[in-house]
């Protein structure tokens, strides 16, 4: 049964599912490579309920990170074909693609100009951060990765609770373009993450929106925010890119 929430003047909200978005750009699909799906039996229920919850198109995206996940593109690629696959045999209609989130480290600096990053769009590369401390020299980080062509995706910026929406201004005016986990809305991670989630909103800094499903679990608790009054907030900002990839 679907929560109702009311919208800020106290008005009830009829559900709004995410076919406004068309696609989900951040999700951890390809069985076991990384934290999120660990079979491709899970990975196709999950894209099922994510069709379910109106997304036609899904690129993926893997944690690339040196002391845990150390995927390559031949890795991820590979694994999104046995998806491919996997969706044909069940004739399951979605679209499915892949990149990856990168984790800002040592070994991450070592690569930006070696042009080995899986992106997607408009050479949209997905980053993510320490969720403890900011990483060091950012900045210059941010720098070389656009000498280098790249659009500059920060996953769940709402995550990381070092930064004050000024500091994420300041990302925003370097042209990073923010991209905010659905859930984070719901008060799934923490009631300070949601409440930056919604400054972020408020605000009209969030360009991407993604599901960061790992599981069958997170896929479900999704539809909590079809009421949700920051869901049906967000959906009408124009600075929002999903259903332009």
């Amino acid at each position: 049964m679907i929560k109702w929430f009311s919208d800020f003047s106290g008005k009830k909200l009829d559900p709004l599912d995410f076919t406004v978005l068309k696609t989900d750009m951040h999700s951890h699909l390809i069985p076991s490579i990384d934290d999120g799906s660990q079979n491709e039996e899970e990975s196709i229920q999950i894209l099922s309920e994510l069709k379910k919850l109106g997304f036609s198109k899904i690129i993926t995206t893997p944690h690339t990170m040196s002391d845990y996940y150390k995927n390559t593109p031949e890795i991820i690629k590979r694994g999104e074909n046995g998806v491919i696959k996997e969706l044909k045999r069940t004739d399951l209609e979605i679209e499915f693609d892949s990149a990856s989130e990168y984790y800002v480290d040592y070994d991450f600096r070592q690569q930006i100009d070696k042009d080995r990053f899986l992106t997607f769009g408009s050479k949209y590369l997905l980053i993510e951060f320490p969720f403890l401390e900011e990483p060091k020299d950012i900045d210059d980080i941010i720098f070389q990765l656009q000498l280098s062509g790249y659009n500059i995706v920060l996953a769940h910026p709402e995550r990381y609770l070092y930064y004050t929406i000024k500091d994420l201004k300041k990302f925003t005016d370097k042209e990073v373009l923010l991209q905010l986990n659905l859930l984070s809305i719901t008060g799934y991670y923490s009631d300070k993450v949601r409440k930056n989630a919604e400054n972020l909103i408020k605000e009209d800094l969030i360009s991407f929106v993604g599901t960061d499903c790992h599981n069958m679990n997170q896929a479900k608790k999704l539809r909590e925010c079809f009421t949700n009054p920051l869901w049906h907030k967000l959906s009408q900002s124009e600075r929002l890119l999903n259903n332009t990839l």
